[in-house]
């Protein structure tokens, strides 16, 4: 078994990158202290879009794959009607536990290549006559469901990274290679609330009294959090066939992504973008190791601020977990940030984060 390892600390200004159902940045009572959190879901969600970017293979979350069938159709000059009953054909010829809900959309939320919706229009044009022959309140299934299934239960790089719960469909899922801490600050933060408006531009441009057009509320904070994800690469290499150069291309694409991706709420009026301050990286041999229990008790800012201290605190941490646990399943570690000199307990010290990743993926898949 190899794992990688990825940990960092990173400073973010006044913000909101994440926010709960009432507008509030999220939070979790760590250590008997709120925190700042950043979910998972919305940190994996830039990731995966910035991984697409890099790879060239992006993947559909969606329930209106019909509609994009029929979409795809219409451009293809067939009539509106019959386009629609082909992408309807889709759901219904699937079978299993897939279903048409009211609007057209399907029961459960598909993943799948965006190169096949256009295999499932080609295949649609490929039974057009079946499709025009299956009229009715209950048409039958026009599309062959093998071949259907297929499709829909496709892979490429990112599902067989990210992984895929689809239980409506045979063999649809896949197990994903990847875990995802939430994220959280390493101290106690309080949201700030911040209350604005704005003007109405002619109003005030044909002089009449000045005043707000609109009002609200926002709430904002700031931090240093502690990000912390792992890459089961045998898992990976299992999804891939196995096939080390593509696992070594899509664990880079990955580590390169969770350092310098960012999720973008409120992004045009706060403008987030930091880089890390810190990057951890180790290769394990025996189990994946969060350091996350480093920042249990908060920690106290000085004169330099939460960073520093929060980088020290990690570095501490690390040393006595390699020390508890040994460092026998400890097959690389190296780090790097803002600190010229080297951190006690983080390995090596690279010059940038490139180098960083190079190397662990060395260490990690030395077949490729």
């Amino acid at each position: 078994m190899t794992y990688i390892d990825i940990h960092v600390l990173q400073t973010l200004p006044y913000s909101c990158v994440n926010r709960d159902d009432l507008g509030s940045p999220k939070s979790v009572l760590f250590g008997g202290k709120d925190r700042t959190r950043i979910s998972s879901q919305s940190w994996k969600r830039a990731l995966r879009r910035q991984i697409e970017s890099q790879t060239g293979e992006a993947a559909y979350r969606t329930r209106k794959i019909a509609e994009a069938v029929s979409r795809l159709l219409v451009e293809k000059e067939w009539d509106q009607e019959l386009a629609d009953r082909a992408g309807r054909q889709v759901v219904l010829s699937a079978g299993g536990g897939l279903k048409e809900e009211d609007g057209g959309a399907t029961s459960a939320l598909l993943y799948l290549p965006t190169v096949a919706v256009a295999e499932l229009a080609d295949l649609a044009v490929e039974h057009r006559d079946a499709i025009e022959a299956a009229t009715g309140k209950k048409p039958a299934a026009a599309l062959p469901t093998e071949r259907v299934n297929q499709i829909l239960t496709s892979r490429n790089g990112i599902i067989n990274l990210l992984g895929r719960m689809l239980a409506e469909l045979p063999g649809a899922n896949v197990d994903g290679a990847v875990q995802v801490a939430h994220a959280f600050t390493t101290h106690e933060v309080t949201a700030q609330a911040d209350f604005f408006t704005a003007v109405d531009d002619l109003g005030e441009q044909w002089g009449q009294e000045a005043g707000s057009a609109h009002m609200n509320n926002a709430e904002f904070s700031s931090g240093v959090f502690y990000r912390y994800a792992t890459i089961a690469v045998h898992d990976l290499l299992r999804n891939l066939g196995p096939d080390h150069g593509t696992a070594a291309e899509l664990t880079k694409a990955f580590l390169h992504a969770f350092i310098s991706s960012m999720p973008e709420a409120k992004k045009t009026s706060t403008a987030p973008h930091t880089i890390p301050d810190l990057v951890y990286v180790a290769v394990r041999q025996d189990r994946p190791m969060s350091l996350a229990a480093a920042f249990e008790a908060p920690v106290r800012a000085t004169g330099t601020g939460w960073a520093a201290p929060s980088r020290d605190t990690l570095a501490t941490y690390a040393t006595t977990a390699h020390r508890l646990f040994g460092t026998t399943g400890l097959a690389h570690h190296a780090h790097a940030g803002v600190d010229p000199k080297p951190l006690d307990g983080l390995g090596d010290l690279a010059n940038s984060y490139d180098a960083l990743i190079d190397g662990a993926v060395r260490a990690g898949l030395p077949a490729a």
